[in-house]
């Protein structure tokens, strides 16, 4: 099993428009600091499939028949805006997996073309695809969203954004599950307050403390967070990464 992050940024992505920050100035002249829209790609023999759909050039990056399908945490459109292209292919049909949500983006189910929303994911109730078990499990987010468990038989990974918190469900099935890699939303620096709708770096190390976990890739990263790591960065805990745009996992 491979995971390979595509993109790690928040909504507003790094550099941010018009920003004069650090990181932003950094990213604007360094391209490896640069952060797309989060996903990412999970891999298990012949299987490869698309975790979120928000990068606006999926039609470059994956020829035909180059995906066995896309597993969507949810819809907010920095997730789900490639879809939107995407579908008007010809030829194929491509499945799109991920929670009930019954409005989507725009006008998606409306307008599928090859894209197949017939299949709607459940809650804790694991699916079998291409030798993986995947399961679904609730996040804390203002829009229906799921993270996902990835098991191949010899490794556990789990892909948890967009959350602030965990539900304490999501906790209670996680806890005694330990985990080979965890990808964990953590948008903002340590703040004093739980933020609205993502984790800060204080929320999010209090999820990783509470489980079993050899190692945490931090993703969902704002232009704020990246700032402080530019000067606190050598401070995180033993096993704790930031993610960055075009990092793989085995």
């Amino acid at each position: 099993m491979r995971l390979s992050l595509l993109g790690t940024g928040s909504a507003a992505q790094v550099p941010v428009y018009n920003c004069g920050c650090a990181a932003c100035q950094r990213a604007r002249t360094a391209p490896q600091h640069r952060r797309g829209p989060c996903s990412a790609l999970i891999e298990c023999g012949t299987g490869r499939w698309l975790i979120d759909a928000g990068l606006t050039d999926l039609t470059e990056r994956f020829p035909p028949g180059s995906l066995s399908g896309i597993i969507q945490t949810h819809y907010h459109a920095d997730h789900a805006q490639g879809l939107l292209h995407l579908r008007w292919g010809r030829g194929l049909r491509i499945p799109v997996l991920g929670p009930p949500d019954p409005e989507g983006l725009a006008d998606l189910y409306k307008h599928p073309g090859i894209l197949d929303f017939s299949r709607k994911l459940k809650a804790f109730e694991p699916v079998s695809l291409d030798g993986l078990t995947v399961t679904p499990l609730p996040l804390m987010h203002s829009k229906l969203t799921y993270g996902y468990v990835f098991d191949d038989g010899a490794q556990r990974h789990a892909y948890l954004t967009d959350t602030v918190g965990l539900p304490p469900d999501t906790l209670d099935y996680l806890k005694p599950r330990p985990l080979d890699l965890l990808v964990l939303d953590c948008s903002y620096p340590p703040m004093p307050d739980a933020p609205r709708n993502h984790n800060d770096l204080t929320r999010a190390l209090e999820i990783v403390s509470s489980m079993s976990i050899k190692k945490t890739v931090l993703t969902h990263i704002g232009h704020d967070f990246d700032t402080w790591l530019m000067e606190h960065g050598d401070t995180l805990p033993t096993g704790v990464l930031v993610g960055a745009d075009g990092d793989v996992f085995g």
